[in-house]
């Protein structure tokens, strides 16, 4: 089998190697690319990690943001290992302060994404980390956020891409780095 992503085969192969396929989940006729398994591999994750940040350079950034929920886990990883902040991108009600917001359209309805006002020094570079890549709505939604809260997008990065429903094209001319492109 052939792996691709934007790192190459091996980092394709090795976030491949930790990807459960759960069918009918949420709903008959999806299957559901679960990660959980690479997360729960201490050597897989800290590779993974690794690769984000040799892709991008600590140099590149000045803070990460976190799509939540699993890309909270990948934003303080990589926050940790390269001694930025984190901010976290929540669902709606979630923050305490002074927020901004931006809703998308979803399959079955809406949703709401939210930001502090202040998160982001104004002209901070951040790198956006998010697990999974589909159509790009929250991704979209999110890159709107720390640009309206004075941040510039740096990066974009996520373990898997789900080629197939055209998130890339709809984040362009923005950059995607996916490490396993399906």
């Amino acid at each position: 089998m052939v792996f691709a992503g934007d790192s190459g085969p091996e980092a394709a192969r090795l976030v491949a190697s930790r990807v459960a396929d759960v069918p009918d989940f949420p709903k008959p006729g999806i299957l559901f690319k679960d990660l959980s398994p690479l997360f729960g591999d201490g050597a897989v994750f800290r590779a993974v990690i690794d690769e984000i940040v040799g892709f991008h350079g600590a140099d590149s950034f000045d803070v990460v943001a976190g799509m939540e929920a699993r890309g909270f886990l990948l934003a303080a990883a990589i926050g940790y290992a390269t001694g930025k902040g984190v901010v976290p991108v929540r669902k709606a009600g979630k923050l305490p302060r002074e927020v901004l917001s931006a809703s998308y359209d979803l399959e079955y309805g809406q949703a709401t994404l939210e930001v502090h006002a202040d998160a982001f020094a104004p002209g901070a570079r951040v790198l956006v980390v998010d697990d999974v890549l589909a159509t790009g709505g929250t991704a979209e939604a999110t890159l709107g956020l720390v640009e309206r809260a004075g941040g510039v997008v740096s990066g974009f990065s996520v373990l898997l891409e789900l080629g197939f429903l055209a998130g890339r094209e709809r984040l362009a001319p923005r950059p995607v780095h996916a490490l396993l492109a399906v």
